[in-house]
């Protein structure tokens, strides 16, 4: 009901542009086969990818890359572009939802620490891209994982 209710009120005042998050698709080769490394979020558990907000000096990729290292203790090669870009509603404090768009940059070759920031936080899982795909719950996500099919090295 609150959330028809902002609708309403937004369309009527107009709509404030969305927020912009960066997240890591991290992966790495085994033997044939590619993985796409998971973890959960801290609040609901679900599967995500590591992302957070931009960050002051840094590039995107290189705040997706920072992310990546302070949720999962993964490093690697991060691209300098977007591989993707996918939107979700964001659950603030208040019970309110901001709409987000995320960008998603791919880190290959993602190495884990078992020292980093938010161990003991999150779980982190290496999956087939299918199997994360449908780990997942944003569509728009689950088809920038399948769209990479195949990853490079």
């Amino acid at each position: 009901m609150i959330r028809r209710l902002l609708d309403v009120m937004q369309s009527l005042l107009g709509r404030r542009p969305p927020a912009l998050q960066v997240a890591a698709l991290c992966t790495r080769k085994t033997g044939e086969a590619t993985e796409v490394l998971l973890i959960t979020s801290r609040g609901t558990g679900r599967w995500v990818t590591p992302k957070g907000w931009p960050m002051r000096g840094r590039s995107l990729s290189g705040a997706a890359a920072q992310e990546a290292w302070e949720e999962a203790g993964a490093t690697g090669r991060i691209s300098k572009r977007p591989v993707g870009y996918f939107n979700y509603d964001k659950a603030l404090e208040s019970g309110l939802a901001i709409s987000v768009d995320v960008a998603v940059f791919h880190m290959g070759k993602a190495e884990l620490s078992e020292d980093y920031p938010e161990n003991g936080q999150r779980r982190r899982r290496w999956f087939s891209p299918e199997d994360a795909a449908k780990a997942v719950a944003e569509e728009g996500l689950a088809d920038i994982i399948l769209s990479l099919q195949p990853i490079k090295r």
